[in-house]
């Protein structure tokens, strides 16, 4: 435990209007909110129901549920205590305003509470990432993705090569310190051994398609198509709501219109692109330039095919996925995947090939990297590596330098280095009362 600092408090719920509002303090006053509800501390983690009363007026705000959960045992590790109330904008707003008038507490900053939790030992940087990941998954793969990291699947295997590295560079460092005792016959090979392996299995770790990155960002989807193909029909029939605008005139779509879909479980961000032909107007042009951007930079490609001209010369020969439109105008159909925006017509069946697509890109038992943090620093870890594991074999001194900076970067991923640097970068996009 760190030394004592402030006493901090935040309302941990989301704003506005709703059934219960909770309201975090943390620190080492945190029993001074006692004063609340004028009695004394309620039996570690048990709620009780209290009457809050404004300190400074006696005036009775509001009836509570409150627990008081004793350090070390709290999520921060520190003396915490919660308010459960009403939840709405003056209940809650009185509240805030009576804990803020106790003598040396003050108001949270974005994310304090898990960093405190970090810097106390009760998660390590990427559970407390995983905790964001968890509050905003906006689908079930998303949430299943986080509470695996949440649950220490990623700490267990970084933390496992960082005990093995440590281990195999032992011989490393005691051929260095003690230069005049005898290294038992075999033990410098084993270490190199044991650093191959591991410096492999970062390897093939890496080596994952991006796909936890995806998960949480959304698998990007590029519709792309010839003018009045039925791409934005196709949008808005996916997206069943009117996200982009459909016209018999070419050219109406210009710049790239996004809208995030949860097919079947999985993040999708589905982009309308302009329709790809040569154009003489310059606005247009850009439009066109755009779309082949996003198609080239997409996971998946879903091209468009006018289906009154099924026979025509596709503009993309790289399409993952290419559907007929207008099905309901259309009895005689070539082979391929029909569908119709205006009767709903192969609309589920697409999102099925959508998200098969999905599940074959981004599902997996094994833990994934989820951040480009954790990228980089295994990036780091293996080239290190990579460099002892090629120094000449008396160079014994610049091996173990380079497996301490791969130790190094493995730690700083966890949190077991450089924590005070890490922890501004893992909690700058925290919300407040997290």
């Amino acid at each position: 435990m760190r030394p004592e600092r402030d006493t901090i408090f935040a309302l941990s719920t989301a704003p506005g209007r709703a059934g219960v509002a909770v309201i975090r303090i943390s620190g080492p006053m945190a029993a001074e909110a006692a004063k609340l509800f004028q009695a004394p501390l309620p039996k570690a983690r048990r709620a009780v129901f209290r009457t809050l009363f404004d300190i400074a007026t006696e005036e009775r705000i509001d009836s509570a549920l409150v627990l008081w959960f004793p350090a070390p045992h709290s999520f921060t590790g520190e003396n915490t205590m919660e308010l459960q109330c009403h939840g709405g904008r003056a209940v809650v707003d009185a509240v805030l305003g009576a804990v803020q008038r106790i003598d040396g507490f003050r108001p949270a900053e974005p994310g304090e509470f898990t960093r405190r939790a970090v810097e106390n030992g009760r998660l390590d940087l990427t559970q407390a990432e995983a905790l964001a990941d968890l509050i905003d998954a906006e689908t079930d793969a998303q949430r299943r993705q986080a509470l695996q990291q949440y649950d220490g699947a990623l700490s267990a295997l970084y933390e496992g090569w960082r005990s093995r590295l440590i281990r195999a560079a032992a011989w490393l460092e005691a051929a260095i310190d003690f230069p005049d005792e005898e290294i038992p016959e075999g033990a410098l090979e084993a270490s190199c051994d044991e650093l191959a392996t591991i410096r492999s299995a970062i390897a093939v770790h890496l080596k994952d398609g991006r796909r936890g990155e995806i998960l949480r960002e959304g698998l990007q989807v590029a519709v792309i198509g010839a003018p009045n193909a039925g791409k934005s029909s196709l949008v808005n029939a996916l997206a069943r709501r009117d996200v982009a605008i459909v016209s018999e005139m070419p050219g109406t779509t210009r710049d790239v219109i996004e809208v995030r879909l949860d097919l079947r479980g999985y993040p999708v961000i589905l982009a309308d692109t302009a329709g790809l032909r040569e154009t003489d107007d310059a606005v247009e042009r850009e439009g066109v330039r755009r779309a082949k951007e996003r198609a080239d930079n997409a996971d998946v490609r879903l091209l468009v095919v006018d289906g009154m001209a099924p026979d025509s010369v596709p503009t993309r020969d790289d399409a993952d996925i290419i559907a007929f439109s207008k099905a309901d105008l259309v009895t005689a159909r070539p082979p391929g995947h029909w569908f119709s925006a205006t009767t709903g017509e192969g609309i589920d069946a697409l999102v099925d090939l959508i998200a098969g697509k999905a599940e074959t890109s981004l599902k997996g038992d094994t833990p994934v990297l989820t951040r480009a943090r954790h990228r980089h620093a295994l990036d780091e870890a293996e080239l290190s590596l990579s460099r002892a594991l090629m120094q000449p074999p008396g160079e014994v001194d610049l091996a173990a330098e380079d497996v301490r900076r791969a130790l190094n970067a493995i730690g700083r991923i966890t949190g077991r280095v450089d924590l005070d640097e890490l922890l501004d970068v893992v909690f700058r996009d925290f919300c407040i009362g997290k």
